[in-house]
């Protein structure tokens, strides 16, 4: 259960013949710019997601924001059948972008002295890792650092997964498949990204809080941040409320291929590492409120701004990954679940935001999306 990294460079564009698509449907809802070419590129913007759908993205949702100006723009379709326009409110599966969240709720326990980051995980939670295993602190499964492999889910292909779609693994039998597995570096001596820390850091905040991880995830953050259409749908299968459709393509044995609708699936192994439902708006308001230190005091915040010292090629802090590009740097979170790609990124002063949910039909590939890609592109220059 390894999770991609996002990409922002040169990708491979899918070569897809699955058939006509539903007549594209593009629509700028706001647009301003605080200074006179400062401001985010409308046009390239515009470009980025116009002629959806099609054999990449079936919608697109995006918003740019900071003090630079804002952009607001959607694409695509509601679903492939009815052929209606996207809506541009509509819920998402966040995936990854769930582990801000969870950093942030994390932080704040810390903040109020019931976690320490320096102390082993294995004194919150005896028992859960093997003697195999040197003391692994709160901290480096916050920055990825931990070296506890990934764990099992019902397989690697989408044909494997799909088939389970409606069943239920819970995070619990997640970690004992990791564990079971061994150590594969140790702690705090290199960085890979898995899941596998942030389900972990799920059960911690169970275990310390005496309550689930959504009830305490939505109290310490969601409800702070006034996320108030983002929930944690567990092993419910469904999109509450107003979503677009996801889909995936697949290559049929005739040689051809087909949208298969991705858009019930029950995601609760990935729980406090990529099981969040949200919206655009909401993970505006969330980037925004954490860097303003409106959820996490400074002191605890800081760890979301600090990648870890004396780690080759390490790029991930806790919850969020630097990226310098176009002489900025760029805090993010990617995520990804069959049928949506998302992505959150800002500049630490606020002065340019983004946030975009593609309905992607190749979510989990290698390669980033090209229409998200594009977005990003143009958004963040």
């Amino acid at each position: 259960m390894r999770a991609r990294t996002p990409i922002l460079a040169a990708c491979l564009v899918l070569a897809l013949s699955a058939g006509p698509l539903a007549a594209p449907a593009l629509a700028v809802t706001s647009a301003s710019s605080a200074h006179a070419g400062s401001g985010p590129d409308a046009d390239a913007l515009r470009a980025a997601i116009a002629g959806l759908p099609d054999a990449d993205a079936t919608a697109a949702l995006v918003r740019v924001g900071g003090r630079d100006g804002t952009w607001r723009g959607s694409a695509g379709v509601h679903d492939l059948a009815s052929g209606r326009a996207a809506d541009p409110d509509a819920r998402f599966r966040a995936g990854s972008t769930t582990k801000v969240v969870t950093a942030a709720a994390v932080l704040r326990l810390a903040a109020q002295g019931r976690v320490d980051l320096d102390r082993p995980v294995q004194r919150y939670l005896p028992g859960l890792l093997t003697s195999a295993f040197e003391p692994v602190t709160v901290r480096q499964l916050l920055n990825h650092t931990s070296g506890i492999q990934a764990g099992d889910g019902w397989g690697d292909s989408f044909e494997a997964q799909y088939a389970h779609r409606f069943d239920t693994l819970t995070a619990r039998e997640v970690v004992a498949s990791a564990v079971a597995k061994g150590p594969e570096f140790r702690p705090g001596t290199r960085q890979e990204y898995l899941n596998i820390n942030y389900t972990i850091l799920g059960l911690l905040i169970e275990k310390v809080t005496g309550h689930s991880y959504a009830e305490e995830a939505t109290r310490l953050v969601l409800r702070p941040a006034g996320m108030r259409d983002t929930y944690f749908p567990g092993a419910d299968p469904r999109i509450r409320g107003p979503h677009n459709h996801g889909y995936q393509v697949v290559r049929r044995a005739d040689g051809g291929t087909e949208f298969v609708d991705v858009t019930d699936w029950n995601q609760a192994d990935r729980t406090a590492a990529g099981d969040m439902i949200s919206t655009t708006a909401d993970l505006e308001r969330l980037i925004t409120a954490l860097f303003r230190g409106r959820i996490v005091p400074g002191p605890q915040l800081e760890e979301m701004f600090t990648v870890p010292a004396g780690i080759k090629g390490a790029t991930y802090t806790a919850g969020l990954q630097r990226f310098e590009h176009g002489g900025r740097v760029y805090w993010l979170k990617s995520g990804a679940r069959y049928g949506y790609s998302t992505f959150v990124a800002a500049t630490r002063d606020l002065s340019r935001t983004l946030v975009y949910s593609v309905n992607s039909t190749d979510a989990k590939g290698e390669s980033m999306n090209p229409v998200a890609e594009r977005v990003a592109l143009a958004a963040l220059r």
